[in-house]
């Protein structure tokens, strides 16, 4: 667009009251939630077709899923430092760099991407050193080699959203989030069960159909962000001047946070390898509902980013008490949704457990936990938003340790005990979740409550 007709957008500007915290925060929150959610329904499609397609078959798809996502959300976790970084850059009205930062995050992203698909190619003699059956291990593997070819387009995918949500594009994501699930779920019908003439593939056949998908999710996003009228005011093209010095930030920033997502995820990880030596129907249970749980979690986790977001913001326009109330009120904005999904959750346990397996003894199992499982989603989602706020004053040294704290000290032992000593099985590990979340969300707490109380420059 000719620079005689375009006007830039204006900066954030500065709120007073609770009512406009909340309406600017549900305002970005809407469209990230949506599309967070619909990365898991993705996964989640996948999971339940599995559940239909054969004996052994979903739980296949989940042995795979530990080490496909701690390497995925280490990753990611890097990759939050664009969100952070351009949010600031952008609340202080240096546009410019909100590209030049988002193009050093796809260069990191695909380095990393690199490297996670490396270490899932070798995924069989992983799950072998990790004690699971010998026959989950070889099935699980081969899920791994389907997945490990679409985590560089994933990471990239996450960088730019993470870039457009920063200067408030939250629109494009949750548009491409659903042009990918009616392309996932097509793909992962043909490919699980065989249509159209091609071989059913079972539980690869899922992986293989989310790996595609997600090759297209990184040129529509890539696309927008090149062609969107304001690319030239956001420096989408510019020069990349003070490429070290950025670097260096992003690095900075984004290494405690890759740190403390792969100290989470791994913690899971090991979590859900504890239900794979319970048995194939534990591992299938358990995923089935760590898969609901995420999917409450990723709409926590469009609030989380919201409040990133307009913490940020409020920072790099010297906002301080603007910056502690966007945490708060992001904070309760999820508790409120979380309850109430938790509710529904409650009174529908049995439908949601026939939409996930035809598998009867998967079934009964999931039944008995789903309601537990609920009301542990409100803390998990807590911590996250909370996490986020910390996040958005650049504070990620303390909240790593006090996660580490959280999901190692607390949860990893925890959930051992209770699943195989204290023979609790299944509810065993969600109770150890449950209580670990509950400890991250006070922890985290304190720090923002005590951190946000001194004057918060931006990096």
């Amino acid at each position: 667009m000719p620079a005689a007709t375009y006007r830039p957008p204006p900066k954030p500007i500065p709120v007073q009251t609770f009512s406009d915290h909340i309406v600017r925060t549900m305002v970005l929150a809407v469209p990230v939630m949506f599309q967070r959610a619909g990365l898991v329904l993705m996964i989640a499609v996948g999971l339940i077709m599995t559940g239909h397609a054969g004996e052994n078959e979903q739980a296949y798809y989940s042995a795979a899923f530990p080490i496909h996502m701690s390497v995925l959300v280490t990753g990611i976790g890097l990759l939050l430092s664009v969100t952070v970084l351009s949010a600031q850059a952008h609340g202080a009205g240096r546009a410019l760099d909100c590209g030049r930062i988002w193009r050093l995050g796809l260069i990191s992203a695909a380095i990393l991407g690199g490297f996670c698909t490396l270490i899932m190619l070798h995924g069989q003699m992983l799950l072998r050193l990790f004690g699971l059956s010998e026959d989950l291990a070889m099935h699980g593997g081969r899920v791994l080699w389907m997945y490990a070819y679409g985590v560089p387009a994933m990471l990239m995918y996450v960088a730019t959203t993470s870039f457009l949500e920063s200067i408030g594009r939250t629109l494009p994501g949750f548009a491409i989030s659903l042009g990918a699930n009616a392309i996932n779920v097509l793909l992962c019908w043909i490919f699980v069960f065989g249509k159209f003439g091609t071989e059913a593939m079972g539980a690869e056949g899922a992986a293989m159909a989310l790996t595609i998908t997600r090759g297209f999710m990184l040129l529509a996003a890539a696309f927008y962000a090149m062609r969107m009228a304001d690319h030239a005011y956001f420096g989408v093209n510019a020069t990349l001047s003070g490429f070290l010095h950025n670097i260096k930030k992003l690095l900075r920033v984004g290494t405690p946070l890759a740190l403390a997502n792969g100290l989470e995820s791994v913690a899971f990880a090991l979590v859900t390898l504890f239900a794979g030596w319970l048995g194939a129907k534990e591992l299938a249970t358990f995923q089935d509902a760590l898969n609901l749980n995420a999917m409450i979690f990723m709409l926590a986790i469009g609030v989380a980013t919201a409040t990133a977001v307009r913490v940020a913001n409020a920072v790099g326009r010297g906002d301080q008490s603007g910056l502690r109330r966007a945490g708060w009120v992001g904070a309760g904005i999820e508790i409120i949704i979380t309850g109430l999904l938790a509710i529904l959750i409650v009174a529908g346990c049995d439908i949601i457990a026939g939409i996930y397996t035809s598998e009867v003894e998967v079934q009964l199992i999931l039944v008995a936990v789903l309601p537990l499982v609920a009301w542990v989603s409100i803390a998990d989602g807590l911590q996250t938003v909370i996490l986020a706020a910390t996040r958005g004053v650049a504070d990620t040294v303390v909240p790593t340790v006090l996660q580490g704290i959280s999901f190692w000290v607390v949860m990893v032992p925890l959930c051992y005990y209770l699943s195989h000593i204290a023979k609790m099985g299944v509810h065993g590990l969600f109770i150890g979740i449950g209580v670990a979340v509950f400890v991250a969300s006070a922890m985290l707490a304190i720090r923002f409550f005590i951190h946000t109380r001194r004057v918060i420059l931006p990096i």
